[in-house]
């Protein structure tokens, strides 16, 4: 498997050129084009490559949707704008319940504080949960309790994507 930037240039270069769209999550979620591409990205760790993939994106007058954590190793806040500047979406890519040892009402709290943090920098119109394979916690779980419409979010991958009747690839773990 190839996953250089070269590789993945080619890849947005066939998918403009078989007629399919871009759209971010929530462009998605408010008015979904029927032949559509959803570029969503983690920004798990190295911030820096996400911006090269933005950059890639932007040079081909696409738009993907980047989810930053909001721990040391992804949450950078010149990248976040330089992204947001090059018409991307940001999301929250939400851990809290994994933060908070799966204490609910701590959790919700926590997701305030960084919803409103990430928002001092840009719009955020969608979140996604960060899955920790190793831990006990489903960080979607705060859902149960609480609701994200509350905290003006337009959507959630996981609970608003319809994963039998799109299609969904992945890199992780490459």
């Amino acid at each position: 498997m190839d996953f250089t930037l070269k590789t993945y240039r080619s890849l947005l270069d066939i998918l403009m050129n078989t007629g399919y769209s871009f759209q971010t999550f929530t462009d998605f979620i408010k008015n979904p084009e029927e032949k559509s591409v959803i570029l969503r990205h983690d920004v798990d760790k190295r911030p820096l490559n996400s911006l090269k993939f933005a950059q890639i994106q932007h040079e081909l007058g696409i738009s993907g949707t980047y989810y930053f954590r909001c721990i040391s190793k992804s949450y950078d806040e010149k990248i976040i704008k330089e992204i947001s500047k090059m018409n991307h979406e940001i999301g929250y890519h939400y851990e809290e319940m994994d933060l908070c040892n799966g204490d609910i009402d701590a959790a919700i709290e926590l997701f305030q504080n960084n919803i409103e943090k990430l928002r001092r920098i840009c719009p955020i119109n969608s979140i996604c949960m960060h899955g920790s394979p190793r831990s006990k916690y489903d960080n979607k779980h705060i859902w149960s309790k609480y609701s994200y419409k509350d905290y003006r979010i337009v959507g959630e991958p996981y609970f608003d994507l319809n994963f039998n009747k799109i299609g969904y690839l992945t890199d992780t773990g490459r």
